[in-house]
């Protein structure tokens, strides 16, 4: 059957849905109707059998419906590109130039079927500004959170994405001062993940002390804590400091595993970034050896991970070579489903997601009272990874967004 949509869909209306997807890691629902009040879902029912004639004012019966998508872990002042002359551009730009960039990332997102991002900072905060000055002229309707800048140690890793407490000034001390400003605090504990050597962990940034007065100052200020953390040293000590997200975590080992899973502490692996690497670089050269190695290592980490009960979200580091906005998700998710069910992929990816940028009551699930921001997909469950690139129809608290760029 073809997908039919009438013009009375502003207000109240009727959903025909072939298969729907609740977001909340249940089973799929088949041959489903979906009711919409004043852009709000008001009821779910099977649809009854022996009356072919009933109208819908949307007909998806071939398709399948799932919440809108979150990307937790993005970088929105840069793109994926692989040109060396853009992103070098991108990395030094002000805030006059960058904001156009911002502005089409965000466009891709939401063409994507992603209804909010959780951005990892940049070293001017141009994302924090962008949502502040710009957001609501642009007519996206996109949930954005920000950090502004991440907070890392003098002298290490993490200059691009932010900056350290001033001389004299703790790191409590620092973050106090923006706390106020910003939608959560990022915190960069370990180095990059090394593509010259398999493996190689570097020193945390911070002690545990530091971390965990941090801690302990957001949750007072209602902050989550992001960190960005590999290896085992770095990992642990941000676990037991409390944070609430644990952003890469490549080679933390089985114990930080199984305490994540006992603190129900959220872990974003980002996977993709190791496969877009793989895929960009020259292939003669031994780093693409190296992404693939720590790719299969964080796929082992993700199954670890699904036996022990680690609560994941999904976040793609886009802004990374090669990890492009909005088509970067469906690859990360591919990924995931190497461990996960469908619809358990697709709670990391929606409910998951919503619960960790603070956004549970207005997206990540299709339930009763709660907004109705959705996506369309023309294919079924069973080829939903496959073909589901861009979805056929976004709607954002029962209204449907168009592109019209």
């Amino acid at each position: 059957m073809e997908f039919k949509i009438t013009e009375r869909i502003k207000g109240n209306y009727s959903i025909l849905a072939g298969w729907v997807i609740d977001g909340m890691g249940g089973p799929v629902q088949k041959n489903m109707v979906i009711e919409v009040k004043d852009g709000t879902l008001v009821s779910f029912h099977k649809r009854k059998p022996g009356n072919p004639d009933q109208k819908y004012d949307l007909d998806f019966s071939s398709g399948t419906i799932l919440p809108g998508l979150v990307d937790c872990h993005v970088h929105l002042f840069m793109s994926g590109t692989n040109s060396r002359k853009i992103r070098q551009g991108q990395l030094l730009a002000p805030f006059d130039s960058i904001r156009h960039a911002i502005s089409l990332h965000l466009r891709q997102q939401l063409k994507h079927g992603i209804v909010a991002v959780r951005d990892g900072g940049d070293y001017a905060g141009h994302a924090l500004r962008y949502k502040n000055e710009c957001l609501g002229e642009s007519g996206l309707p996109i949930m954005v959170k920000s950090p502004g800048k991440a907070w890392r140690k003098a002298g290490r890793y993490g200059k691009l994405i932010g900056r350290p407490p001033r001389n004299r000034e703790t790191l409590v001390e620092a973050v106090k001062r923006w706390k106020d400003q910003v939608d959560h605090i990022k915190i960069v504990n370990s180095g990059l993940n090394s593509l010259k050597e398999f493996g190689k962990e570097t020193l945390p940034q911070f002690t545990k002390d530091q971390l965990m007065e941090v801690c302990s100052m957001a949750r007072k200020a209602g902050l989550p804590v992001m960190v960005h953390a590999n290896g085992i040293f770095p990992v642990k000590l941000a676990i037991e400091a409390g944070c609430d997200s644990i952003e890469h975590g490549f080679f933390m080992g089985n114990e930080n595993l199984k305490l994540m899973a006992e603190k129900q502490i959220i872990w974003v692996p980002t996977a993709y970034t190791m496969k877009a690497y793989s895929q960009y670089l020259d292939p003669a050269d031994r780093e693409v050896d190296i992404a693939k190695k720590n790719l299969d290592h964080q796929l082992d980490q993700i199954r670890r991970a699904v036996q022990y009960g680690v609560p994941m979200a999904v976040g793609t580091d886009c802004g990374s070579l090669g990890v492009h906005h909005g088509a970067a998700l469906m690859e990360e998710i591919r990924l995931l489903m190497t461990s996960l069910n469908l619809e358990k992929t697709i709670q990391c990816g929606t409910l998951n997601g919503a619960k960790l940028l603070g956004l549970e009551k207005d997206m990540g699930s299709l339930t009763t009272g709660r907004p109705a921001t959705f996506v369309v997909s023309k294919e079924p469950p069973s080829d939903l990874l496959d073909k589901f690139w861009r979805p056929f129809r976004i709607f954002i608290k029962g209204r449907p967004w168009i592109d019209n760029s």
